[in-house]
């Protein structure tokens, strides 16, 4: 294996670690502090957090689905693992995006595999159109994806510049 490949892979196991361990304390701190169903007031107005099991998938969907959010999990975590290490071409800040993504998985296949349900807690209230309660994990999934698609966009048109750029050059 080259040693940017392992490079590469380190950072997905060292940041998926961390994030997935993050995750799992803020949990263990949210049940052990909280009854369930319980709202503790953070910031006024801002942010709560209201103690939950999230039996489904993102934000409360399709629940008594929990084998195949395993499965799903366990197939992404793959599929991600796969292309650190066969995309050459692979930026580091990508790689920190799929490595946040990963662990934000794990993170949430803990917690269905070993209690069957997911806790949830992190509730906004100054967005007055957001209802759901979420976690660590889902942070981590969800500003890695973003950041992943914003970088994916930079990225194809720096590309595009330069391609354009190196045609002006020959001409």
């Amino acid at each position: 294996m080259r040693r940017d490949t392992r490079i590469r892979l380190i950072w997905l196991s060292v940041i998926a670690a961390v994030t997935a361990a993050l995750d799992q304390l803020t949990k263990y701190l949210c049940v052990k502090n909280i009854e369930l169903g319980e709202s503790v007031t953070v910031i006024p107005g801002v942010l709560d957090f209201t103690y939950i099991r999230n039996e489904g998938a993102a934000f409360g969907s399709l629940s008594d689905s929990r084998w195949v959010f395993m499965i799903a999990s366990v197939l992404l975590i793959c599929a991600i693992a796969g292309y650190v290490v066969y995309d050459k071409s692979l930026k580091p800040s990508m790689v920190v995006c799929l490595s946040a993504i990963a662990g934000g998985g794990i993170g949430n296949m803990i917690d269905r595999f070993a209690l069957g349900y997911v806790v949830d807690f992190i509730d906004v209230k100054f967005l007055p159109f957001w209802k759901w309660i979420f976690n660590v994990a889902d942070s981590f999934v969800c500003v890695g994806a973003a950041l992943l698609m914003v970088l994916f966009i930079i990225y194809e048109i720096k590309e595009k510049k330069e391609k354009k750029n190196d045609v002006n050059t020959e001409l």
